[in-house]
């Protein structure tokens, strides 16, 4: 570079320039989620939030489908067919919003229609898929039950053949858009190994009471489901896939969103702390201006941006088909939490204002404690980077 040449200024809100890395398209996506989330879902989460609920889910959901948020990464059947990496940026800008709009968007899209369109036959997906993809119909997964979240293969709920049918009978548990749902998809142990099924929600024997007393992600639908003989045809069954490969692959692809989403909700924390430590004052002058308020929030924008860099990286091994398994939990464990971390320092700075829901910074902390366990506990993706490191198996 010669002595002539002027660098960019620097941007607090871009500090790394990250922007540099992403095409007009990825802005494009990027800008449209961000207005959507700002419009539709900022001036009303903090009521959902208070009151436990999200009473105009289906509304949102047509709206993520008018936009192309629903199975966006998804090709054909009216899915938007975008990179990975602007996926990720959906995400990331929905759970700046808030983490339960993420999850409506993460379990249709990343679970859901993931399952149906990888898994399922053609008939399945031409049935399902467009209407998912449009938001018309919302879909859920069925995999954690009561007694067994981290270890799927001990699941109770089973699926038997009667004649050409299936007849299902067990129960999941914190299935997130459950009650609302119109198709779930549902996995169960089988003679043959652990099967899939497509279970549209109206069928006899299928009920899904919505879950309440929940003080983290309460601007989000969250159901049991109870399959008491459920009878089904025998193409209900997804096709192409036999054992947990299937429901851990879809789980991989949603913990990707959540390796995004995380450091939305980290974004928003941290913009709130800025503003509010250049504006708050104590002792004469703004809190910003003093050293440990500085040194808290520099500490937030290393651990935000790092974070972000890693999320990036891992969609461009996406795109290039060339991320691992285990490279999602190093970015499911390290970016969730962090991101816990960065809220809950932007508490600190926030005093007492950091409890109120006037400021996002509780509540996005609630949620994130969630996020934390959901789709893999910590110490799970732990001992899949410990097995990958060593070669040594540790879960058992």
């Amino acid at each position: 570079m010669s002595a002539s040449s002027k660098l960019p200024p620097f941007d607090p809100a871009d500090p790394l320039g990250i922007d540099d890395l992403l095409e007009p398209e990825d802005l494009a996506v990027r800008d449209t989620v961000r207005a959507w989330a700002t419009d539709r879902v900022l001036p009303h989460v903090a009521d959902w939030y208070e009151k436990g609920e999200l009473p105009v889910i289906r509304e949102l959901a047509k709206e993520l489908g008018r936009i192309g948020a629903l199975g966006m990464s998804l090709d054909g059947y009216g899915c938007a067919g975008a990179s990975a990496v602007q996926y990720g940026l959906a995400c990331l800008e929905l759970e700046a919003a808030d983490s339960g709009i993420r999850s409506l968007v993460s379990v249709q899209g990343s679970l859901a229609m993931y399952a149906i369109h990888r898994f399922g036959s053609e008939e399945q997906k031409q049935t399902w898929l467009p209407r998912m993809a449009a938001g018309d119909v919302i879909g859920c997964f069925g995999l954690t039950e009561p007694d067994h979240g981290s270890d799927p293969a001990s699941m109770r709920t089973y699926a038997k053949r009667d004649g050409s049918d299936w007849v299902l009978d067990g129960r999941k548990m914190w299935i997130t858009n459950g009650s609302v749902a119109g198709v779930a998809v549902v996995w169960a142990q089988t003679e043959e190994g652990v099967r899939g099924f497509v279970v549209p929600t109206d069928s006899p024997g299928f009920s899904a009471p919505e879950i309440k007393h929940k003080w983290s992600l309460r601007a989000s639908v969250t159901s049991e489901l109870v399959l008491d003989d459920v009878r089904l045809p025998a193409d209900a069954v997804l096709p192409e896939v036999v054992g947990l490969k299937g429901p851990l692959s879809c789980l991989s692809h949603a913990r990707y969103g959540i390796v995004w989403g995380a450091m939305g909700a980290a974004r928003s924390c941290f913009e709130t702390a800025v503003d509010y430590a250049k504006s708050r004052e104590q002792f004469g002058r703004p809190i910003g201006g003093f050293q440990l308020t500085q040194a808290k929030l520099a500490d937030m924008a290393v651990e935000l941006h790092k974070g972000i860099l890693l999320a990036h990286h891992l969609g461009r091994r996406m795109d290039a088909g060339r991320l691992r398994p285990e490279q999602v939990s190093f970015g499911k464990l390290n970016n969730v939490r962090e991101a816990i971390e960065i809220c809950r320092t932007a508490r600190t700075i926030l005093g007492a204002n950091g409890i109120s829901l006037e400021y996002p910074v509780m509540r996005h902390a609630t949620n994130l404690e969630s996020v934390l366990t959901y789709e893999g506990t910590v110490e799970m993706h732990q001992l899949v980077l410990g097995k990958a490191l060593t070669g040594l198996d540790a879960f058992r």
